[in-house]
C-alpha cells in the first residue's frame, strides 16, 4: 500500500479498491450496476466513497467482481499485483487442459 492511501479514510480506501476490482473485472459501472440490481449512480457514489456499502453489499461485490471481501474490507494487505489476480480471474474460463498447455507454453519462456 502507498503512502497516499494511508492518509484515506476507511471508506475512502474501500472505494477505491471497489473501483479497482470492477476495473479488474473489465466491467463499467452500468454492467455492475445491472449484474447487482442496484442503479448506476449508487455504483457511482460508493466508488467515490460518498456512500456507506453494508456487509451484504461487500459480499455481492466480491462475488461479482471475484475478488476475496477480506480484500476489499481492508483486512488484506493488498500487495497482490492487480494483474495478476486479473490472470488468474481470466484462467477460471478456460478448460483444464488449455490451462496445462499455457503453463507449458509459460514453462519455456526465458525469465
Amino acid at each position: 500500500m502507498d503512502s497516499k492511501e494511508y492518509e484515506l479514510s476507511d471508506r475512502e480506501r474501500i472505494a477505491k479498491r471497489l473501483k479497482e476490482a470492477r476495473l479488474q473485472s473489465g466491467l463499467k459501472q452500468e454492467q455492475a450496476a445491472n449484474l447487482l440490481n442496484i442503479q448506476r449512480p449508487t455504483i457511482s457514489e460508493i466508488e467515490a466513497g460518498r456512500r456507506k456499502v453494508s456487509a451484504e453489499e461487500i459480499i455481492q461485490f466480491a462475488d461479482l467482481y471475484k475478488v476475496n471481501p477480506s480484500w476489499l474490507l481492508l483486512e488484506d494487505d493488498g500487495n497482490i499485483d492487480p494483474s495478476l489476480m486479473f490472470a488468474a480471474r481470466e484462467l477460471e474460463k478456460y478448460k483444464q487442459e488449455d490451462i496445462k498447455k499455457l503453463i507449458d507454453i509459460l514453462k519455456i519462456l526465458p525469465k
